[in-house]
């Protein structure tokens, strides 16, 4: 398949038509495959969406290719010479070339999950295999003699062209009949990223690209002019596939950035544990984000497989043997006969290491610092590491305490 793909129609004209969220969904993937298409020719390029057509990229400033995106739930349809949805790719095109607003040499393509019988006119507009002149006869002809009510305005624009435009207009546009469903898209993604990532990788890498995909999609349809360029895919691919190398792992913006209600943390122990030493209330909402984020992260590591057996058992001996030490300075620090205050202090100056310290990482490309902070205090809410001095002796007499008044 060729490397192009149409652009979206704008909203604003009288082409414009709530497509359903499947229907969105599919548009976006499908510029996605096409974009990563054109990535591997090594051309500079800009893509839109929803403006001319469904999906339009440029070169230099010129729409070159405007693609029009159509995917079909169940049994696809049949492009015969009268169907309604290759006159509505048909309206468009004719419509914009007699606007003046189809740009000079721009291709346009027609990709569709339905099919296209032997004979018609959409089988001779394939990428291969072409007759342009049967098309042009057999949609003239339609145009003419065919009775579908739903095509009439299309039929109408057709005829206003003359023999030369109508010519011209078939000679750039190509139909993509038997297309990929949105869930074959997959198999096509995989393809094209095969050799991104090692192979157990790729899905999780997928899922990532995908995801920046998507969220960039949105920021261009809410910013009217505002173009998605190839070097920002190509610089998202990259960055990813750094995040994905043996001394890495990736950090997921979702769980970094969420929000966090910290009221359904105040009863667990790793809590606890900052207020036997009197942490204030807003450091205790960012040490219960670290956890949060941290666990949400490590989560997310597991289930796609991107931990070896016993790495995270490994990470956390790592940070309590580094605990410790602090700890066990501490100790002999403070003395047998400690008063309260300065267990207080001293225990402080430890959560501040915590906070602040330069920890071991879970790999050594793996530098984000949320991760060592909230997993101490995932161990904190085991009491595998503490603050106070006696922070085992305090927290059993607050959870007993706890459980009495329950």
């Amino acid at each position: 398949m060729a490397d192009s793909l149409p652009m979206p129609h704008d909203r604003n004209t009288v082409h414009s038509a709530p497509a359903s969220a499947l229907g969105y969904i599919y548009q976006c993937r499908l510029a996605l495959v096409h974009a990563l298409r054109k990535l591997a020719t090594g051309r500079s390029f800009t893509l839109s969406i929803e403006t001319l057509d469904d999906v339009v990229f440029d070169n230099d400033g010129d729409a070159v290719e405007l693609l029009q995106a159509k995917h079909h739930i169940g049994s696809a349809a049949n492009l015969t010479d009268s169907s309604p949805e290759l006159w509505s790719a048909l309206r468009i095109w004719c419509e914009t070339l007699t606007a003046g607003t189809l740009p000079e040499d721009a291709m346009v393509y027609l990709l569709t999950t339905s099919s296209a019988p032997d004979g018609s006119a959409a089988s001779y507009l394939g990428a291969t295999s072409r007759d342009e002149s049967a098309a042009l006869r057999r949609l003239s002809a339609a145009s003419t003699t065919s009775t579908n009510q739903t095509n009439t305005a299309a039929y109408a624009a057709f005829r206003s062209l003359t023999e030369q435009q109508r010519k011209d207009l078939i000679k750039r546009a190509t139909v993509f009949a038997s297309a990929a469903t949105i869930e074959g898209l997959d198999d096509e993604l995989r393809q094209i990223l095969f050799f991104a990532v090692a192979r157990e990788h790729l899905d999780a890498f997928l899922q990532r690209l995908e995801g920046w995909w998507f969220r960039r999609v949105i920021l261009h349809l809410s910013r009217n002019g505002d173009q998605i360029h190839g070097d920002e895919l190509e610089s998202q691919q990259a960055e990813l596939r750094e995040q994905f190398k043996r001394d890495q792992l990736p950090i997921d913006s979702d769980i970094m950035t969420a929000s966090i209600d910290a009221s359904g943390y105040q009863d667990t122990i790793f809590v606890h544990q900052m207020r036997l030493i009197e942490i204030s209330s807003r450091r205790i909402v960012l040490a219960i984000q670290d956890y949060f984020r941290a666990f949400e992260q490590r989560s997310r590591w597991m289930r796609e497989e991107l931990l070896l057996v016993g790495e995270l058992d490994q990470y956390e001996s790592r940070l309590i043997d580094e605990w410790e030490r602090l700890f066990e300075q501490m100790r002999d620090e403070l003395g047998d006969d400690a008063a309260d205050d300065a267990k207080r202090a001293a225990a402080q100056s430890i959560f501040k290491w915590v906070e602040n310290g330069m920890h071991p990482p879970i790999r050594g490309g793996m530098q984000e610092p949320t991760i060592a902070r909230g997993s101490y205090q995932m161990l904190a809410d085991d009491q595998r590491v503490g603050w106070h001095l006696d922070f085992r002796d305090r927290l059993a007499v607050l959870l007993t305490s706890a459980e009495k008044e329950s």
